[in-house]
């Protein structure tokens, strides 16, 4: 059965939809008024109960007032039933209906089955479900910091509401989240990074551990630009590559979002020169030794990048995108300066 039919059978017994998935929502004249799309109680979110089969005010269409998202009952499926899958909500959606299941779409018989916590499947399936940050909490976020340079950045996404658990015996929360896809060099997603935000975008969410990762992410990294050019820079964190970005727009990065995985990060066939973007710290001091090593072995010249204080991302906030980029110009190697850092004044 198509999707489009799928959701006007859902239409037609959308109160009905409501009761079994907003069930601390209730009935106001043609509306069902709940929290949000989750069945959080309260009184932001509207579901038509009445309409047209499609267009504009059809069944089945909700509008969130608090946050201006709005869809219909298949995402209402989706969101109250925490799945991640497209495949698994519709199926989600025929039980309900107490429809025969259907062969899935060769796209989706990979999904059929739930796939483990942590897994690389599991991080695939939220980065898959997540979108791009323009204009969302994560932009916000990370201009904040101080990064205005968010072009190539497709390998970060933006969740409203990713679940977070504090421990095994609390219960789950969900707060906006900044997604990035680990990868290996060919662009395989092995694993994901969540950092949770807290909802005005100036900063992490007031929680214990706001960055966790998922997935298979020894060797990996989160990458910006092409993962098969001559010159790279690596790093740990995704902020402080995007601030070296900022001043070296078209030049390759990584962020491998810890000293250890830095140190393991797997090195391109096609590298000649690798920027070793070290904290100032004892593990930066490690890191750098042991990929200098590493680099050395496999005939690339590494050539470390410190920064002023802590880190890059530190010393853009506190000294500015000019300061930086002098302080750059004096560490990279000439023909870099002229074919990287030069063109920074010309990329929007």
């Amino acid at each position: 059965m198509p999707v489009s039919d799928l959701n006007r059978h859902l239409a037609e017994r959308a109160e009905a939809v409501c009761r079994h998935y907003l069930s601390n929502g209730r009935r106001v004249g043609r509306y069902w008024i709940v929290g949000d799309a989750r069945n959080s109680p309260g009184r932001s979110m509207f579901v038509r109960l009445r309409g047209p089969n499609a267009g504009k005010g059809a069944a089945g269409k909700w509008t969130d007032a608090a946050t201006g998202e709005h869809g219909d009952l298949l995402d209402v499926i989706r969101e109250s039933c925490g799945l991640v899958e497209f495949a698994d909500v519709l199926a989600e959606a025929r039980c309900f209906l107490s429809l025969p299941p259907s062969e899935p779409a060769p796209e989706f018989k990979h999904s059929a089955t739930p796939a483990p916590a942590g897994s690389p499947e599991s991080a695939r399936r939220l980065f898959a479900i997540s979108k791009p940050i323009h204009g969302t909490i994560a932009e916000t976020y990370l201009r904040s910091r101080g990064i205005s340079a968010l072009h190539e950045a497709e390998s970060l996404r933006f969740h409203p509401h990713c679940y977070y658990r504090p421990d095994h015996d609390s219960p789950m929360e969900t707060w906006p989240a900044l997604i990035a896809a680990v990868t290996t060099p060919n662009g395989l997603i092995t694993g994901v990074q969540r950092t949770w935000l807290d909802p005005s975008g100036c900063g992490k969410a007031p929680i214990d551990t706001p960055r966790r990762a998922m997935g298979y992410l020894l060797g990996n990294a989160v990458r910006f630009g092409a993962a098969d050019d001559d010159v790279l820079v690596a790093g740990e964190g995704i902020e402080t590559m995007l601030s070296l970005r900022c001043v070296l727009p078209t030049l390759s990065m990584a962020a491998a979002l810890s000293a250890n995985h830095l140190a393991a990060m797997a090195l391109s066939s096609s590298l000649r020169r690798l920027y070793i973007a070290r904290d100032a710290d004892a593990a930066g001091d490690t890191v750098q030794a042991v990929l200098l090593q590493r680099a050395e072995t496999a005939g690339i010249e590494a050539v470390p990048l410190s920064p002023r204080l802590g880190d890059f991302n530190e010393d853009l906030q506190i000294f500015g995108l000019d300061a930086l980029r002098a302080a750059l110009r004096m560490q990279l190697a000439p023909e870099d300066v002229s074919r990287f850092l030069l063109l920074a004044a010309t990329v929007v």
